[in-house]
């Protein structure tokens, strides 16, 4: 087992200077993360047994699952009785010409592709971001984020920040645009992919968490469980043969999905996880657009984030930053060592007045 879920480790790897935040990792790290696990979880076969196992007579039973397995298998979704009396499982029962409505399953061929199709579109704000952002901000921390460093070392470093932003000052939004261009990538594709998976299960996904947290509060006697619904383990599947004469004979079998026992908690989890993500990144565009709307928010964050620092010059700076200015400014307060933090905006501020930093 962990042999397959090795090539998932290095994303486990943390940065040693952070570029985004918390609500952004969890789409390109944690969300990729579960993804790709549950798609070679899904791939390996040797851990939970064949994908599916079929039986029906006069066929070989390893035709029939090929067979099976590409043509896709159905379940009877009008059919009604007592399971183990009148029909084998919900949806499995006798072919009535005419009278049953059959519902196809095409989706467990496609599961491990999708997850991982899926992973790949979490990563991709991510890859648009490092490619714009291009090491910028570990550029500017300069082994900052350390505490112990060689005093001249480190003046000439704080130097060369002050240096840099006082040369900069006005012209760094469009970095900070395009920052903000990728959350708003990573809201659009949780909420597309909700409504991709809807997609893929013929419209189940989207109440399929909320039915099977409803199943829980019913009556056991009335509990029509929406996890074999959406996801059966016993299926039917109709081979057709030519008999001796030519004529086309058909062959009803039964299938057993054991696929279909992780499938369904697989996509419970998908249905909680994205719909908080969503809420989370909802919440996230509507910070960030109070953030660039207001000058005031700006201060008290920037406050927050240099709180060692004089009340008086953090307002001075910020009185002087751009939008830019300051996302780059707080970026950095996020990975440098908040004593030299510090430092760094007594020296802005005084740079920023006219005078000459200490």
């Amino acid at each position: 087992m962990f042999d397959v879920f090795g090539s998932v480790k290095g994303l486990l790897k943390l940065d040693s200077v952070c570029i985004d935040n918390n609500v952004f990792r969890l789409h390109y790290k944690a969300t990729v993360i579960i993804l790709i696990a549950f798609s070679l979880l899904v791939t390996s076969r040797q851990y939970i047994g064949d994908p599916i196992d079929c039986i029906v007579d006069d066929i070989p039973l390893n035709v029939m699952d090929t067979y099976c397995w590409i043509y896709s298998t159905f379940t009877l979704p009008n059919i009604g009785g007592e399971v183990g009396k009148d029909i084998v499982q919900p949806g499995v029962g006798a072919l009535k010409a005419g009278d049953n409505e059959k519902k196809y399953h095409k989706y467990y061929q496609w599961v491990c592709f999708t997850l991982f199709f899926q992973a790949i579109l979490f990563y991709v704000p991510r890859y648009l971001w490092k490619s714009w952002e291009g090491g910028r901000i570990k550029m500017l921390v300069l082994d900052l984020n350390c505490p112990v460093v060689n005093d001249d070392c480190k003046s000439d470093r704080k130097k060369l920040l002050v240096d840099y932003f006082t040369s900069n000052m006005h012209t760094q939004n469009f970095y900070a645009f395009r920052f903000f261009v990728c959350e708003i990538l990573n809201f659009v594709n949780v909420v597309g992919q909700i409504y991709f998976m809807d997609f893929f299960l013929d419209g189940e996904f989207s109440t399929y968490g909320a039915q099977v947290v409803g199943m829980t509060e019913m009556d056991p006697a009335d509990r029509i469980d929406p996890m074999s619904r959406i996801f059966p383990k016993v299926t039917k599947c109709t081979f057709h043969k030519y008999g001796p004469s030519g004529s086309v004979q058909p062959f009803d079998g039964l299938c057993i999905l054991p696929l279909n026992i992780v499938n369904e908690k697989i996509y419970v989890f998908l249905w909680f996880w994205f719909i908080v993500l969503a809420i989370l990144s909802g919440l996230s565009l509507a910070y960030r657009a109070a953030v660039v709307a207001g000058p005031k928010l700006r201060l008290i964050l920037l406050r927050a984030r240099a709180r060692l620092s004089p009340q008086t010059q953090i307002e001075t700076i910020a009185r002087k930053c751009q939008i830019g200015d300051w996302f780059v400014l707080y970026q950095l307060g996020k990975n440098i060592d908040p004593l030299i933090y510090k430092e760094l905006v007594a020296d802005l501020a005084d740079k920023l007045d006219g005078k000459d930093p200490v």
